[in-house]
């Protein structure tokens, strides 16, 4: 199937994910904070990221998706930010994804129900594959 990258500092949760999408045949790739994950981005050339905000600073995931957005190299891979800063930072809002504010294909909220997740990783997917295939 697909090789998925996991970036986040929530080893339970990287865990649980990840057993999630290896029964869906994905090969899954981790790393536990976004400079790690950039750089195994750069390396692995991923299908998808699955994304955390809140790991070694708050606002972290936000930065590496923009940052994702604005490297040749990452420009391309579809990201779902996967997080808990709602409920953490008890915020009113939704965040929701915005081509240049935060350019991921959805936002996920912790916890993800197996079903959700695999739903909206099958959509990331299929439309990836859809703009390769054009």
């Amino acid at each position: 199937m697909s090789k998925i990258l996991i970036i986040d500092d929530d080893v339970d949760f990287v865990r649980s994910t990840q057993a999630v999408l290896k029964e869906e045949a994905h090969t899954v790739v981790t790393a536990h904070n976004g400079k790690d994950g950039f750089r195994e981005a750069k390396r692995q050339h991923p299908d998808l990221i699955l994304l955390d905000v809140m790991m070694t600073h708050d606002t972290e995931g936000f930065e590496i998706a923009q940052q994702l957005k604005d490297d040749y190299e990452t420009c391309h891979l579809p990201v779902i930010i996967i997080t808990g800063i709602r409920k953490a930072k008890t915020l009113p809002f939704r965040f929701e994804p915005d081509e240049d504010w935060l350019p991921v294909k959805a936002v996920l909220e912790k916890p993800v129900p197996p079903e959700e997740l695999l739903k909206a990783v099958d959509a990331a997917l299929d439309t990836t594959s859809k703009k390769k295939t054009s």
